[in-house]
């Protein structure tokens, strides 16, 4: 969750059909779940996450494991905020402090484990792993500076549906071929996973640069800049 203040933008695909899953959910929370403990599942369904990938490498269907630790991590992360608003405990500067520092654990426990696997290379890992937290970073100057706090880029992709790819994605690789299929560029050799997987990282950092220069015109004409009175 981000400052209680701040704006919410939340406009990907699935937000309102997740929004109703979660108050639902929310209200069906036994009293002794908090939001902390939440918080905590959500950190623990990347370690399981990451280890289905790492398993991944000695037989593919442990990708299961994979999705599955994405969906306790989706369970986790997105329910924490929604059961605080729900029940009015709210602590803003404490919640936002919590939530987004082990946001940053989880995403790298994830990625890394991803790595490990035989569907992307290190390195495509790594670059899917730097575009998530550059717009992370994005994410939290904005909601500095604007007031706002931004759930979703290009008008229709946030978490969710990038969790929702990769569980596909996990699907695609354990019930076909395709994983055997390579492409060579000068000495290296990359998988058709890695393709998609440099194709996800440019969208990632494509919604960045769109979102940037978008702001920073609004910014530059909200904040001019001063002309000098001295005279040479």
């Amino acid at each position: 969750m981000g400052k209680e203040k701040s704006e919410r933008i939340q406009t990907s695909i699935l937000s309102e059909v997740e929004k109703s899953a979660l108050v639902w959910l929310a209200n069906r929370q036994p009293r002794w779940v908090t939001s902390d403990m939440l918080t905590f599942v959500g950190v623990i369904g990347a370690v399981i996450c990451a280890i289905g990938y790492a398993l991944s490498k000695y037989n593919l269907m442990w990708l299961w494991l994979s999705s599955f630790g994405l969906v306790v991590n989706w369970y986790g992360d997105s329910l924490d905020g929604t059961l605080a608003r729900t029940r009015n405990a709210q602590r803003p500067v404490y919640g936002f402090f919590i939530d987004h520092s082990l946001d940053a654990i989880t995403i790298c426990i994830m990625c890394i484990g991803a790595g490990f696997s035989p569907v992307f290379r290190m390195e495509i890992a790594m670059l899917l792993l730097i575009g998530y937290l550059v717009l992370s970073v994005y994410t939290y100057i904005c909601t500095i500076i604007k007031d706002e706090f931004r759930l979703t880029y290009g008008g229709v992709f946030g978490p969710t549906e990038l969790r929702l790819v990769i569980i596909i994605l996990n699907t695609i690789v354990m019930y076909t071929n395709w994983i055997e299929i390579n492409f060579k560029f000068y000495h290296y050799i990359f998988g058709i996973y890695d393709i998609v997987g440099i194709l996800l990282a440019s969208s990632l950092f494509g919604m960045w640069l769109q979102q940037f220069l978008k702001d920073r015109k609004t910014l530059d004409e909200k904040d001019p800049k001063k002309t000098s009175n001295l005279i040479d």
